[in-house]
């Protein structure tokens, strides 16, 4: 607790009167501050109210995850043109306050699916950088045993279930995740998340109709970042008002860039869908980089339009300028940054020193069963499969 430190450090007396400036840090970090965030769009709801609660503590740990995110990013974003990192690799850079904001509102016993573009929410999930990292780089240590690369993150264990490389295919999964929390009579909800290029998907009106005739608990979440790879929202869909798309599903648009509004809209919806069923949120995002590697992201948009939008509506300088306001230390958010830097720089050597992969994981876990199965390798060889989720090297 970055309060808690400063006023450890501080500190030159002893007794109680050392008592008191820790009473006093730990209080103004968990006093109440209310902050007003954009006003939420609703379509066949009433929406929440947009005075947000929260603590200095609370914003120092947003901020915290948001700086991870972010260094982790560019750090791939390095690496990736240093060509140690190859294939696909969709950066999250800019749209950090979603998750964030979302986290902020649920439990490790609610779910979430997603994109391609996954590496953040292993992180927001619980997982470390340095599995990010491998997973990257292909490595033995990675967050998927270096089998799934930068698209398929995953982490069952914090009811994280991956990212999907097959552009919306992860929403009916997330529609059958839900299911499974109502079947079972758990208190959770699903996040089923997904981007503006995928709001179009068929797939995605099917779950979202079955969803709705069965009351599952899925929380449908469309981060528009407003382009589908090259694509303008406008250009794609005829009712870029993501949030109204579900027709008689009820729809919620929330800024963002401000992890606090995230955070409301988020709690909101999850009373909501445990209660009635499901609910669309509409988050207006944006990402810095292309829509992946290979995508400059400067063809289809000005770069005038990307430095405003960093410059204007960056979240993690959102929740700084907040953290400062109501008494956090720029000290300590300094020490925090150089941890951080720190970590993601460790996690990147680690990745390059990592073991590969063994060959025979390739056909390690295919099948429950392995009676009289056989499998082709590449090389053309038959190979009985093996089934251990050990994975030991």
């Amino acid at each position: 607790m970055f309060g808690l430190t400063a006023a450890l450090r501080s500190s030159q007396g002893t007794g109680s009167a050392f008592a008191m400036v820790v009473k006093r840090s730990m209080a103004a970090a968990s006093d109440k501050i209310v902050v007003e965030v954009q006003p939420f769009k609703a379509h066949k709801i009433t929406p929440p109210s947009n005075k947000v609660e929260t603590t200095l503590e609370e914003l120092q740990s947003m901020y915290q995850l948001m700086y991870r995110m972010r260094r982790m990013e560019i750090a791939a974003d390095m690496m990736y043109k240093a060509k140690l990192i190859r294939g696909f690799c969709h950066l999250y850079d800019g749209q950090e306050a979603v998750l964030t904001g979302m986290e902020a509102a649920l439990t490790k016993q609610d779910s979430i699916v997603t994109s391609y573009r996954d590496h953040c929410q292993h992180i927001s999930r619980g997982g470390t950088v340095a599995e990010v990292m491998a997973e990257l780089f292909g490595r033995a240590t990675g967050a998927t045993k270096g089998l799934g690369g930068s698209m398929h993150m995953y982490n069952r264990k914090a009811n994280f279930y991956g990212g999907n490389g097959i552009v919306g295919a992860q929403i009916p999964l997330g529609a059958g995740i839900a299911f499974a929390h109502k079947y079972r009579k758990e208190p959770n909800v699903c996040i089923t998340m997904y981007g503006d290029g995928a709001a179009n998907q068929g797939q995605k009106y099917e779950a979202l109709n079955m969803a709705a005739l069965w009351n599952i608990p899925c929380i449908f979440v469309c981060e528009n970042n407003h382009y589908g790879m090259g694509t303008a929202e406008w250009r794609a869909a005829k009712s870029p008002s993501f949030y109204t798309r579900g027709d008689f599903v009820p729809g919620l648009k929330a800024d963002g860039m401000d992890a606090l509004a995230v955070k409301q809209v988020t709690a909101y919806a999850k009373q909501y869908a445990i209660e009635n069923g499901p609910i669309i949120l509409e988050m207006d995002t944006y990402r810095y980089h292309g829509h992946s590697m290979s995508d400059p992201g400067s063809t289809y948009r000005t770069r005038d339009e990307i430095n405003t939008m960093r410059q204007e509506r960056d979240p993690i300088e959102r929740i700084k300028k907040l953290v400062l306001t109501h008494g956090g230390d720029a000290n300590e958010l300094k020490r925090m940054e150089k941890e951080v830097k720190r970590e993601v720089d460790e996690a990147v050597e680690a990745a390059k020193s990592a073991p590969i992969p063994p060959a025979h994981w390739l056909w390690n876990n295919v099948y429950g069963k392995n009676d009289n199965v056989e499998l082709r390798t590449p090389l053309g060889e038959l190979v009985k499969p093996t089934f251990d989720t050990s994975y030991k090297l």
